[in-house]
């Protein structure tokens, strides 16, 4: 149902189907992190992420795994995440939680701007707090509803982040944030249109404080943006202001920065008051060879 390989391949389900019947008697309390290396396919690590909250006086616990890559750029990216979790909620309203935060954790994320036909995120609710006293989470009123909703949408961007941090061969991590934008959704898209930008995200590998290649991907996400009122960062440095470049930048000085094995790149776009943040990696020559060998 959700599985990862060289598409169009048929899966001889023969290897596997036999052991379906004995699985649940094999669990074991301890093989999360097995499990989560079990889906690993080009991953460096297995992405794991815990957290744990008090309702009603009773530990409840939400534990998430994830595997992802490459061929990143959610929502249909080659990207698998299982969350679990005790608590005892309605399906509606954990339906409603995991589609409200998923558009700023998974869907804020990207390795290379490429899609898939296997993006999945499963959230499991068994319900087993409630043997411990937690009264059932039902109601859209229930202050304990942000209580959990905080820490499951924790679980969510953790693991989103985990992915970005692990894409294929990368060299730096990058942070994109956009601000001053019409919408959230503009903002994301500006966001996404630098972090899927293969000219910029070389020029992020080849630690070149390059921000005319910003400037580009703001104009070709097509959402509006006022030329001269963009204003960019590269860290806590302004290369430009106003559409212009800042009187203080010094190549130097930034380039200095952009040696860093964590970059955050800040543009205002100035039109309005909304921003977004997406995070994504550089593009390397590890990345062609990984792909180039995929299959051969």
């Amino acid at each position: 149902m959700s599985s990862t390989g060289v598409i169009g391949e048929p899966m001889d389900a023969g290897k596997f189907t036999h052991l379906l019947a004995g699985l649940a008697k094999k669990t074991k309390a301890n093989a999360f992190e097995a499990a989560a290396r079990a889906i690993m396919t080009t991953d460096t690590y297995p992405k794991v992420a815990t957290r744990k909250i008090d309702l009603d006086g009773v530990k409840v616990t939400i534990n998430g795994m994830c595997k992802g890559s490459g061929m990143i750029a959610p929502d249909m990216a080659t990207m698998l995440s299982y969350i679990f979790t005790d608590a005892a909620i309605s399906q509606k309203l954990l339906q409603a939680l995991v589609s409200e935060h998923v558009e700023t954790s998974f869907n804020c994320m990207t390795i290379d701007g490429d899609t898939s036909t296997s993006d999945t995120c499963l959230v499991f609710a068994t319900g087993k707090a409630a043997d411990k006293g937690q009264e059932p989470i039902t109601r859209k009123t229930d202050k304990r509803l942000a209580t959990f909703g905080a820490a499951l949408h924790d679980v969510m961007r953790d693991l989103a982040v985990q992915v970005a941090k692990d894409g294929e061969g990368l060299s730096k991590f990058v942070t994109f944030e956009i601000t001053g934008a019409e919408s959230f959704k503009a903002a994301r898209t500006i966001a996404r249109a630098c972090g899927n930008s293969p000219i910029l995200k070389t020029a992020i590998a080849g630690e070149d404080p390059n921000w005319g290649r910003v400037v580009m991907a703001v104009g070709k996400s097509g959402e509006a943006a006022d030329r001269d009122r963009l204003t960019i960062w590269f860290g806590p440095h302004c290369v430009a202001r106003n559409g212009e470049r800042a009187e203080e930048y010094d190549e130097k000085t930034v380039a200095q920065y952009m040696k860093g094995r964590e970059i955050v790149i800040r543009a205002d776009v100035g039109v309005g008051k909304a921003s977004a943040t997406v995070w994504t990696c550089d593009l390397t020559h590890d990345y062609v060879s990984i792909n180039a060998d995929y299959r051969s």
